[in-house]
C-alpha cells in the first residue's frame, strides 16, 4: 500500500512540474498583413566614453565608438555574418559630437562635466577616426545610419533651459557629408537629433522647429546627392512616442521629407529593477507596448504615407541595460517577441540597443563573443521574410507566435517562443485557406526545418544558448558557427519545450501571399 502511495506522489509531482498542451496555430496566407524591410535587423553603436557608469557599474567599457576595437576578428566576422547588418551611429551623446572637417580644426576629447548634456562635456569625432569608421564598414558590408547633431546653432530658452531655439546650423554636418562623399563613403541614411521630442530627454526642441530643421537636412543631402541611387535617406525624430508631438511635426514636415519616423523603446524600465528578469517573461506586461507601435504606424500612414515607421532605438531596459538580464537567454523573450510585434505593425526596421556596450549588448562588452540575442536576430534576418501574415492560435498566452512568408525559399517561417517554465506545447500549423488539410502541407515530403533555441544547462541566465541541442560557439578561426536546421516529418506537431524559442519554416505551407 505504502508503494502504490510513493508511486501516486511521484507521477503527481512529476505531472505538476512538467505538462503538455496541444496548440493549433492559424496562419492567414492569402494576404499579407504588414511588410518589413528587407534589413529589418539593425543593431546600433553609441558615443558612450568608458566612464559612463549607472547603478556603481560602468558596462561601457572601451566599446563606444570613439574607442571600439574596429580591427578585431570576432566583430568584423559577426557583423560579416548578417550580409548585411543594419548599423545605426548615434545616442545620447550625438548632440554634444562636433566633426573635424571644413573650418573645425581643433578636436577635443569628451570629458566629464557636471553641467553638461548627461554629464559630459562636447567632444569631437577627428577626421582620422571617420574614415577607420568607414574603412570597417566598408570591409563589413553595412548599411549605416549615421546620426547628426541637431543642436548645431541653437541655444538654450531663457524660460526652459532644456528648450532648445534657433535653426539648426548644418555647416559642420554639410563637411563631414563632402567629405564622405570625396571619399566614396556609402551612408545608407542619416539622421537628425537624439531624444529631442516632447518632454525631450536632457534637451528638446519644438515640434515646428524640428520639421524645419528637418527640412533642411532633406535640401542638404538632395543637393549633395545627385544619383537617386545612392541618395541616403532621411531619418527622425528618434525620440520618445508623444502623440501630439509627433503629429504636429509629421503634419508640418511635408510629404518627401523624411523616409522613415524613427521613434525609441525602453518599455522595460531602469537596468537595476529587481523585478526586470519578470517582465520580460510576462506576455501582458509585454503587450503594454502594443499600443504605441499600433499609434505610431497610423500616424505614419496618415500624414507621410510614403515614409517606413522605424524602431530606431530599443535596448529594453534603459541605463545600460540589466546586468545578468538583457546579455544572457531570458531577454530573447523580449527581444524576438519586440521584433514579431513591431512587425505585424508594419515598421520596417528595428534597431537593437546595442551591438556592443551596455549590459543589452549583443556582443559581449570586452570579447565581442556573441550573446543569446546575437543568434536570435541572426536567425531572424536568415529566415524570417518581409510580408508578415497573420497568425492566432486559443492556447496558453506564454506561448507567442509570428509568422512570415519565408526569407529563403517557398513557404512560411513561424517564431514561436515558450515562457512557460512547465509546459511543452504541441503546436500544430493550420492553414486557414485549407483547414480540411492539418497543418497546411501540401502533397510532398519536404522535411520541416527547425531551429531550437535553449539556455545551456536550462539555466535562463546563461551567456551560451543552444541550437538543437548544441552549444552556438565561435569556429576555431573566430566565425560565427554553422546554424543548422533540425529536418522533421511535416505531418508531425512542433515539439516548443518549456523555456525555449523555436524558429519553423514550413516549405509546403501553401500561402497565396507569398507566391
Amino acid at each position: 500500500m505504502k508503494m502504490k502511495t510513493s508511486i501516486f506522489c511521484v507521477l503527481l509531482l512529476l505531472f505538476s512540474v512538467s505538462s503538455a498542451e496541444d496548440v493549433n496555430l492559424r496562419v492567414k496566407g492569402a494576404t499579407h498583413i504588414a511588410t518589413t524591410d528587407e534589413n529589418f535587423i539593425c543593431a546600433t553603436l553609441d558615443w558612450w566614453p568608458s566612464n559612463k557608469c549607472d547603478y556603481d557599474q560602468c558596462p561601457w567599457g572601451e566599446a563606444g565608438i570613439m574607442n571600439l576595437d574596429l580591427f578585431n576578428n570576432i566583430l568584423i566576422n559577426a557583423v560579416k555574418a548578417f550580409n548585411p547588418l543594419r548599423i545605426r551611429l548615434g545616442g545620447s551623446l550625438e548632440d554634444q559630437i562636433i566633426y573635424q572637417f571644413g573650418e573645425q580644426q581643433e578636436c577635443s576629447l569628451m570629458e566629464k562635466q557636471s553641467d553638461g548634456l548627461f554629464g559630459f562635456s562636447k567632444g569631437c569625432l577627428t577626421r582620422k577616426r571617420w574614415d577607420e569608421v568607414n574603412d570597417f564598414l566598408n570591409k563589413t558590408g553595412v548599411k549605416f545610419t549615421f546620426g547628426l547633431n541637431a543642436l548645431n546653432g541653437k541655444e538654450n530658452s531663457i524660460e526652459d533651459k532644456e528648450n532648445w531655439v534657433g535653426d539648426w546650423d548644418p555647416t559642420n554636418a554639410l563637411s563631414l557629408m563632402e567629405y564622405s562623399i570625396s571619399k566614396g563613403y556609402k551612408i545608407d541614411s542619416y539622421e537628425l537629433g537624439n531624444e529631442l521630442c516632447s518632454g525631450g530627454v536632457a534637451a528638446k526642441i519644438n515640434s515646428v522647429q524640428y520639421a524645419k530643421d528637418i527640412t533642411q537636412l532633406r535640401s542638404l543631402v538632395n543637393l549633395l546627392y545627385r544619383n537617386a541611387n545612392t541618395k541616403p535617406k532621411v531619418l527622425g525624430p528618434a525620440g520618445f512616442y508623444d502623440k501630439e508631438w509627433f503629429d504636429s511635426f509629421l503634419d508640418n514636415v511635408g510629404h518627401g521629407v523624411v523616409d522613415g519616423v524613427t521613434h525609441h523603446i525602453y518599455n522595460l524600465g531602469p537596468g537595476n529593477d529587481k523585478d526586470l528578469i519578470n517582465k520580460v517573461q510576462d506576455p501582458f506586461y509585454l503587450s503594454k507596448i502594443a499600443q504605441t507601435f499600433k499609434d505610431v504606424s497610423e500616424s505614419v500612414k496618415v500624414f507621410t504615407p510614403r515614409a517606413g515607421a522605424w524602431v530606431g532605438e530599443s535596448g529594453g531596459a534603459f541605463n545600460s541595460g540589466g546586468k545578468n538580464v538583457s546579455n544572457t537567454f531570458v531577454n530573447g523573450f523580449w527581444y524576438l517577441d519586440q521584433l514579431g510585434m513591431t512587425a505585424t505593425f508594419d515598421h520596417k526596421v528595428y534597431c537593437r540597443q546595442a551591438l556592443a556596450g551596455g549590459n543589452y549588448a549583443m556582443l559581449n562588452t570586452t570579447t565581442f563573443i556573441p550573446n543569446p540575442d546575437y543568434y536570435g536576430a541572426l536567425l531572424w534576418h536568415r529566415l524570417m521574410g518581409r510580408n508578415v501574415l497573420s497568425v492566432s492560435h486559443e492556447g496558453s498566452s506564454l506561448l507567442r507566435a509570428y509568422a512570415h512568408c519565408s526569407k529563403k525559399g517557398h513557404g512560411i517561417t513561424v517564431l514561436l517562443i515558450n515562457m512557460s517554465n512547465s509546459t511543452t506545447f504541441r503546436v500544430s500549423l493550420v492553414n486557414e485557406m485549407h483547414p480540411d488539410k492539418e497543418r497546411g502541407s501540401s502533397e510532398t515530403d519536404t522535411m520541416r526545418e527547425e531551429y531550437h533555441l535553449t539556455p545551456n544547462d536550462g539555466n535562463i541566465q546563461s551567456e551560451v544558448v543552444l541550437l538543437n541541442g548544441t552549444p552556438l560557439k565561435l569556429t576555431q578561426s573566430l566565425h560565427i558557427p554553422e546554424m543548422n536546421p533540425m529536418l522533421v516529418d511535416p505531418s508531425s506537431t512542433v515539439k516548443v519545450k518549456p523555456n525555449s524559442i523555436v524558429f519553423v519554416h514550413s516549405k509546403s505551407f501553401r500561402a497565396p501571399a507569398c507566391s
